[in-house]
């Protein structure tokens, strides 16, 4: 567990997050997303968010923890109201989600003030797999009241998905690349199996 009041561990995590939010991305684009969804109890579950930038306008990607319930996607913004993505969503709240069973247009909504926040924010941490607990967050031990204490700055949000998307540009993008490496790897091995004379 990490303490997180020790000074500068939460912008470290932060920094960590974003390198490993990197390396999700690639193995969305590498075709690997519902992969990465195989073990949601140990590992977790993981959404892509396609949304624009509040200030460049340009096209963000960001990879997230999420639980699905009753036909919605909901997903928290840990680090609070300072996360980009979260901010970026307040301004412009139609975005495209990459999700194990395809790219979706969506519309997110922030409910952290929802009547039921406890229980839709425990199901998404829950959805965190091994993060939240590594956090010093854990959504099966704590009761209610130490619950809503840990997650008191933690911002929930809903994605109502709205249409289905097609077209280049959206998860397996790279999966071109698994070819070459099988074409550049295999006359390797092949070179290392031949029998010795």
């Amino acid at each position: 567990m990490i303490k997180l009041d020790t000074p500068g561990t939460e912008e470290a995590l932060r920094q960590g997050f974003h390198r490993l939010n990197k390396f999700m991305l690639l193995l969305w684009r590498l075709g690997l997303g519902p992969m990465l969804n195989m073990w949601p109890g140990g590992l977790g579950r993981y959404l892509v968010i396609v949304h624009r930038g509040r200030k460049t306008g340009r096209v963000r990607y960001t990879p997230v923890n999420y639980a699905p319930i009753d036909g919605d996607i909901y997903c928290t913004a840990g680090f609070g109201a300072v996360s980009d993505w979260y901010r970026n969503l307040q301004a412009d709240p139609d975005v495209e989600l990459w999700l194990p069973d395809g790219r979706w247009r969506a519309h997110a909504t922030d409910v952290s003030d929802a009547d039921n926040r406890l229980t839709l924010l425990r199901e998404v941490l829950i959805g965190s797999g091994f993060a939240a607990p590594l956090m010093g967050v854990d959504p099966h031990a704590l009761s209610d009241a130490a619950l809503a204490d840990a997650a008191a700055n933690y911002r929930l949000v809903r994605f109502e998905r709205t249409a289905p998307v097609t077209g280049p540009g959206g998860p397996g993008d790279l999966a071109w690349v698994w070819p070459l490496v099988v074409l550049f790897l295999l006359p390797l091995a092949l070179r290392r199996c031949k029998p010795a004379r």
